[in-house]
């Protein structure tokens, strides 16, 4: 076969591969996927290793790299159990319980490492409410939620939009500002959603329940505050015209030149895997991009009709390419056929990319995180359960989306 057609072959295995989210008789997960995609690419297809090297966007690994130990610095400082705990502990209507949850998870998402804020949140909603004899099952889902559309709020809320951010060369102040209200909006309708759609589902009995023995860090205040003070810094030096991906090394420096924490332990819980998977997408979709198929295949749907650049098709293609393949591959393949330097297409693809992943469990990683780490204390969250309200909560958020930008433009 020409080199094309292999290039073709492989990308598309890996793709399908990182849709279902293994391979038959393997033990790979999708960063497993992604990393074989590439190496197949550098063996069958002919990409040597400096093009394998050139395809990858160093900028956003570096960022990317940067958040996570920012993110495992306030997690070893007991950052996370300490709020989890705090708002736990004052539990008072469930209503209320629930919009100061979503507000918490959603504002801390759209500036640390969402899927940490629901991997301990989640724990710590279950057993409260297991405690209280309540349902924790639309609690848990609206965690997952929430940290979805908060990430959407801010170019660091999640990889993917870190990479849109760095490729589009999005500025970080004006993209808060035209996200902002889609994301309050999409925060308020999921909120109304959820509570009129649990509200008479709320105190069923749960027996035979067993808490989580996750592990939590004691709060240390001297290396939460350094913590959040250097964190606010940082966003402050994105306004400027200062390399981002610099400042979050800078700030990542900062952290493993510690007194107080051993690298090991740092390291320990930066997301490597997460790292791999955009490395190895890189790779793959730099591949493919060289031979000149996404090009043929944008021109083919624009002459059947389906512009990728209008914002109703872009947003449909978002979130559908979201749920079967995932949030980053979704936004690493679309990033090659649609034109990022129209910031409205790139604010579009990073807000409807987030918004999706609230729509079944597979969506987003975070949701995954809260499903498993619910079934570690016994509480069922089933398929149904979490598509019948993600649906709704999607839809509206999608729509308000859409609304925005006719407003707008």
């Amino acid at each position: 076969m020409e080199p094309a057609t292999v290039i073709l072959l492989i990308f598309v295995i890996t793709y399908v591969g990182i849709a279902i989210g293994r391979i038959p008789g393997l033990k790979l997960n999708r960063a497993g996927i992604a990393l074989l995609g590439a190496i197949g690419m550098m063996i069958f297809g002919g990409v040597t290793t400096a093009q394998a090297v050139a395809y990858i966007n160093w900028q956003t690994v570096c960022l990317l790299f940067g958040f996570f130990v920012i993110s495992a610095q306030l997690r070893l400082s007991g950052f996370y159990d300490k709020v989890a705990a705090g708002f736990a502990n004052r539990f008072g209507h469930p209503a209320r319980f629930l919009l100061i949850l979503m507000v918490i998870t959603g504002g801390l998402s759209a500036f640390l490492n969402h899927d940490i804020v629901c991997f301990v949140f989640a724990p710590i909603v279950g057993v409260t409410l297991l405690r209280k004899q309540i349902n924790p099952g639309p609690f848990l889902i609206a965690l997952a939620i929430s940290s979805n559309i908060g990430a959407a709020a801010t170019l660091i809320g999640n990889p993917q939009n870190m990479l849109i951010g760095q490729i589009a060369h999005l500025d970080f102040g004006r993209y808060i500002l035209w996200s902002s209200v889609p994301v309050i909006f999409a925060m308020g309708a999921a909120y109304g959603i959820i509570w009129l759609m649990s509200r008479n589902n709320l105190q069923a009995s749960l027996p035979n329940q067993n808490e989580s023995a996750q592990q939590t860090y004691p709060f240390n205040r001297v290396h939460t505050i350094k913590g959040i003070i250097i964190l606010v810094v940082a966003i402050g030096l994105f306004f400027t015209s200062l390399p981002k991906e610099i400042i979050a090394l800078a700030v990542a420096g900062i952290h493993l030149a510690s007194t107080k924490f051993r690298t090991d332990d740092l390291l320990g819980l930066v997301d490597w895997p997460i790292l791999v998977l955009f490395m190895g997408l890189f790779v793959v979709t730099g591949a493919f991009q060289s031979t000149g198929y996404g090009d043929h295949a944008v021109q083919w749907l624009a002459q059947g009709g389906f512009d990728l650049n209008s914002p109703f098709n872009l947003t449909l293609m978002t979130t559908v390419l979201t749920n079967l393949i995932g949030n980053s591959a979704t936004v690493m393949l679309l990033l090659k056929i649609v034109n990022p330097a129209n910031p409205v297409t790139s604010y579009i693809l990073a807000l409807a990319n987030s918004f999706g992943g609230s729509l079944i469990i597979i969506g987003s990683v975070s949701n995954i995180i809260v499903v498993q780490q619910a079934r570690g204390m016994g509480i069922n969250i089933s398929f149904w359960d979490f598509a019948r309200l993600g649906f709704s909560v999607t839809l509206a958020a999608l729509a308000g989306l859409l609304v925005w930008v006719v407003l707008l433009h």
